[in-house]
């Protein structure tokens, strides 16, 4: 591929060989600035106009799925629109990972094989982490499904800390619902932006009693100050996935790589194998 960049800021991109009757994989998150998306569309509509049998879009970090539906009057659906514009652009299939919320999946009016972080996750926690004080923890009520799958599976109770916000990535008030003393607590999520809350969450477990406290979340979005807050936070430990690239130093951070679930996925989709036993849960 070439992409050629103008004074602008505008790009234009170009595909170096044929592509005539080839099964396409994008591979790009659409994690901010907007220009990752906006290549990824150029990139399907050239490989539309380059006849291409399959396009398929992989994108491991589903950016706007905050934005899933109407909660208060005259916003905008993010992950609707983006979906409307993948689809016009010419994708027939979509592979993600760790939607936001699952629904975003009923936006697509093409196949969506949505993919799960909880395997590469499953591996770190059995073989880094001891189990006998383990307690799992939801930064917020919105993940309270996601870390009882993780409860379930690992066979230790559960806790949730309850938020109220001032306005975005901003926490006003949070409270605890269950018991965190003298356990070692594994905070859930799956986007970690400005940290606020995350760090939050682990001081006031502290704060609480517990022993230590670790977190895994699917994508480093990781906005300044997240990182200093994450440096200075009583956290252990902070597990991302490499679904957004991940270039600044922080002694906590532990980032685990995503390519063999979604080679893996890439693989089964060509072979017309199912995708659902990849998942651990």
């Amino acid at each position: 591929m070439n992409i050629q960049h103008f004074a602008d800021g505008e790009f234009a991109v170009c595909y170096e060989e044929s592509i005539r009757g080839a099964d396409v994989f994008l591979v790009q998150s659409t994690n901010p600035s907007s220009d990752n998306l906006m290549e990824l569309l150029l990139m399907i509509d050239a490989a539309k106009r380059a006849s291409a049998h399959y396009i398929t879009a992989v994108i491991p970090y589903f950016g706007w799925a905050r934005q899933d539906r109407k909660d208060r009057p005259r916003v905008s659906i993010g992950a609707k629109l983006i979906a409307d514009l993948l689809g016009v652009a010419g994708i027939t299939r979509l592979i993600t990972m760790d939607l936001h919320a699952d629904q975003i999946q009923g936006f697509f009016n093409c196949p969506v094989d949505h993919l799960y972080g909880s395997s590469i996750f499953m591996d770190y926690i059995e073989k880094e982490i001891p189990l006998q004080n383990l307690v799992v923890a939801t930064p917020d009520v919105g993940g309270t499904k996601r870390v009882n799958s993780y409860a379930k599976h690992l066979g230790v109770p559960m806790v949730i800390c309850h938020k109220s916000r001032i306005r975005a990535n901003e926490v006003a008030e949070m409270r605890i619902i269950g018991d965190v003393k003298g356990k070692d607590v594994l905070l859930v999520d799956d986007i970690v932006d400005t940290a606020g809350t995350i760090t939050k969450a682990a001081d006031l477990m502290i704060e609480n009693g517990a022993r230590t406290v670790r977190a895994i979340a699917s994508h480093a979005v990781m906005s300044d100050p997240a990182t200093e807050r994450i440096e200075a936070s009583k956290l252990t430990e902070m597990i991302f996935t490499d679904s957004i690239p991940y270039y600044k130093d922080c002694s906590k951070v532990k980032v685990l790589s995503v390519a063999k679930l979604i080679a893996e996925s890439i693989r089964r989709v060509c072979s017309h194998e199912s995708i659902s036993s990849l998942y651990t849960f």
